[in-house]
């Protein structure tokens, strides 16, 4: 909790008398971790010598939460590196930091309103920002973070290659299973020959048989014959660090796989990809292949697995009055509750469908790289699984004057000026007006744009392809170095054994293994502790929401032994913290229309949101928020889908995937820093999401606005950037190669000139 009268202390230890020594002293031999309840900054010494030996041994796996002591109440900056008595006596305060400037830094310091956030008068973010406690908290942090930029122990997440790999035979039975000899394969870029990866189940096998699946038919790929599995080296660079957010201990991912660009991308067009055509070898057109074509082909070969009606109805429509169809033969004034299993017909179990929308827009130009991904995700998601997952491009057409809908022509000339030959296929095009139809009740324009109403695109999608009960929403700037398929499987089942219980809090905040400790006791635990009663437990009662999930098995929490929801699909899926905006000063915390009566402000409806909207959704909870879109009710585009699951008592995860770090912070540090608020949540007062408090993301690989995911992935992809990558650096260091891990964002993904240096720019902070 920031308390905006207290000392702005960084570190309580006696003042030394240079602040010149201080920075000497910070940029050459320390590293940072924070030491008390407040904003601090507490050096240390880096035992490089320690962390290398420990390596060197080729033993060590992924620190599971807890291990090596999780930081306490009274120490939160323990780090299981720091010997004894080594912590250093001095003490630095923002009063110190008056004769230091960043040069990077062009806020005006004079401009200073009097007062502070908690002192009854309303602001808006922009003016909270301009407080003198906000101006201290930024300067504190651009101080940390360069002074921070060359110690030995920073930045250790670039310039790792395939030279460098540890842990090459540390993994679980299960993961051991994933991977296969491939002898056949011998390439030159390492010691190490790469395996081959298959995390599919197996498929007609003894126990799919038994579970009562239609027979799974594999499907050909665009060489005419059979998807191969990908290409991965066993082990991980030695210098790669531990997650400092999330953990893949949680999802049973492998953190000891490295990926190279050739082997994961090669037969996807990296390469010169050959097919057979009658009895010679030629390569592969990739205009001329059709990849939807190819997914609907796949699809009828296993048609038996699915349910492929195209006639199920909103069974929401009728819980309000103002949305009710007249009673009809198929329609039924009750609504009917889905079970969140498998579904079982004449052919026994029906699987559950997945589409997963790539969302781009007219003008948008695709690199080599995109459609390179976008081929990968087609084959390892939609052929792989035989159509359990299919893969669509989901197409602004921003120019409003174009009639497309009422011109077929018209809308073929849109489709082959703006999106590659071999996507038309998969393609789908939508307009403003298209929706805008859809939803006469929002009237305000500001609500319908495609930047606060995003998700009435996907609706609309929902609505005109309810074969599929679950869709991810996919940002064309995100890549996943690692295998699509076992990501996304990973994430659901995570969700789905996740109690209700506690649940939105938890959700709420940064996980930080290091802080936390074990997420299924130690965390849990700390929440439980930290909140109380001041829990989610079903819907909120309010008088203008009729709430569609299932009510709690029992009156109160303090009932429940962490047993409810356990086993039950999540109908939203997040990859950030889904926490409270309200008193966060995020810039649109209070864009809601709707939401309210005589009674009740739209701006105190209880809502939550997560930054990037990359996500998982339910077509029930589509449905639902198509009937509220209905009626007028909405918020902007990352609170919709939390906010409609909040108030209708539908369950949502924050799934907390690996997120690694340029800074060696401690977990302390990182908790005060990220999850500032009253409880230990990432909302609400203090929120790092809060205008003019994101800088705090620079260094991470995930979030909105970040200065590794670019610099990772150019570097991956060979290509220069901050001085490593490219031709000249991969001939003395070695082929990059990196863990499986989540980027985002990721912009231009072409080559680069020589001298590119990714930057980290931000509108204010």
């Amino acid at each position: 909790m920031l308390h905006p009268h207290a000392r702005r202390t960084l570190i309580s230890r006696p003042r030394p008398r240079s602040l010149l020594i201080i920075i000497l002293a910070v940029v050459t031999t320390y590293s940072l971790v924070l030491n008390g309840s407040t904003h601090r900054l507490h050096i240390v010494p880096f035992n490089k010598a320690q962390q290398l030996s420990s390596a060197s041994t080729g033993q060590q796996k992924e620190l599971l939460p807890g291990e090596n002591g999780g930081a306490s109440d009274t120490d939160p900056g323990h780090h299981h590196d720091e010997p004894t008595g080594t912590r250093a006596d001095w003490q630095i305060d923002v009063e110190d930091l008056v004769s230091w400037h960043d040069p990077d830094d062009h806020e005006t310091q004079d401009d200073v309103l009097p007062g502070h956030e908690t002192d009854g008068t309303p602001r808006e973010p922009g003016d909270v920002a301009r407080l003198q406690h906000e101006k201290d908290l930024r300067k504190m942090w651009r101080y940390a973070y360069k002074t921070t930029a060359d110690l030995a122990n920073s930045n250790l997440i670039y310039g790792n290659t395939l030279k460098q790999l540890v842990f090459k035979d540390d993994r679980t039975d299960e993961q051991k299973k994933q991977l296969r000899e491939e002898p056949s394969t011998k390439l030159d870029l390492s010691d190490d020959q790469p395996v081959r990866f298959n995390p599919y189940p197996d498929y007609n096998g003894e126990d799919w048989n038994n579970a009562g699946h239609a027979p799974y038919v594999p499907c050909k790929g665009p060489t005419g014959g059979l998807v191969e599995d990908a290409l991965v080296f066993r082990g991980r660079p030695a210098r790669w660090p531990q997650p400092k957010f999330g953990s893949y201990h949680l999802f049973g991912l492998d953190p000891n796989l490295c990926w190279e660009r050739d082997t994961r991308l090669g037969q996807y067009g990296l390469h010169e990809v050959k097919k057979e055509v009658e009895g010679s070898l030629q390569t592969v057109n990739w205009d001329t292949v059709n990849w939807g074509e190819l997914q609907r082909h796949c699809l009828e070969q296993n048609a038996a697995r699915f349910d492929m009606r195209m006639d199920k109805k909103n069974p929401y429509l009728n819980i309000y009055a103002e949305t009710a169809r007249p009673a009809g033969p198929d329609s039924n004034s009750k609504v009917k509750r889905r079970s969140a299993g498998v579904r079982r017909g004449e052919a026994g179990i029906k699987e559950p469908r997945t589409a997963v929308l790539l969302r781009s827009y007219t003008g948008m130009t695709y690199s080599d790289n995109d459609r390179q991904i976008i081929r990968a995700l087609i084959s390892e998601l939609g052929l792989k699984t035989g159509g359990q997952y299919e893969v669509f491009l989901l197409v602004h057409s921003k120019n409003q004057s174009l009639p497309i809908f009422d011109d077929q022509e018209l809308y073929q000339s849109v489709l082959k000026d703006n999106v590659p030959a071999e996507l038309h296929g998969i393609t789908v095009l939508w307009n403003d007006q298209q929706v805008w139809d859809l939803y006469p009740a929002l009237t305000d324009e500001s609500a319908k744009t495609v930047h606060s109403a995003q998700w009435l695109s996907v609706q609309k999608f929902s609505q005109d392809h309810p074969q599929f009960d679950y869709l991810w929403n996919w940002e064309m700037d995100f890549r996943y170095t690692g295998h699509h398929y076992d990501l996304l499987e990973r994430l659901s089942t995570f969700a789905k054994r996740q109690p209700r219980k506690y649940l939105w809090e938890r959700n709420g905040r940064h996980y930080i293994p290091e802080y936390h400790g074990d997420y299924d006791t130690t965390f849990r635990e700390d929440v439980a502790k930290r909140h109380g009663n001041d829990t989610v437990w079903g819907p909120p009662v309010l008088p203008f929401i009729n709430p569609v999930g299932p009510k709690p098995p029992v009156a109160s929490h303090e009932d429940d032994d962490y047993e409810w929801g356990v086993g039950e699909e999540a109908d939203f899926i997040t990859v950030g913290p889904i926490f409270d905006p309200v008193d966060s000063q995020w810039i649109i915390s209070s864009h809601v229309w709707g939401y309210g009566d005589e009674n009740h402000n739209p701006k105190d409806v209880p809502r939550r949101t997560t930054i990037v909207t990359q996500s998982r959704i339910s077509k029930r909870l589509l449905d639902v928020m198509h009937v509220e879109n209905s009626r007028g009710n909405h918020v902007a585009s990352e609170m919709t889908a939390q906010t409609v699951a909040l108030l209708h008592g539908l369950k949502i995860v924050f799934a907390p995937h690996p997120v690694f770090m340029d800074r060696d912070w401690k977990g302390g540090f990182l908790n005060n820093w990220f999850n500032p608020g009253a409880h230990g949540e990432s909302g609400g007062r203090g929120s790092p999401m809060g205008w003019g408090r994101e800088r705090r993301f620079q260094g991470v690989t995930w979030y909105y606005r970040a200065e590794p995911p670019n610099r990772l992935y150019n570097n991956w992809m060979g290509w220069s950037d901050s001085g490593m990558g490219g031709p000249e650096w991969e001939k003395q260091h070695g082929r990059p190669c990196l863990p499986s891990v989540m980027l985002h964002p990721i912009k231009n993904s072409v080559p680069t000139k020589a001298d590119h240096k990714t930057s980290f720019d931000l509108m204010f902070g």
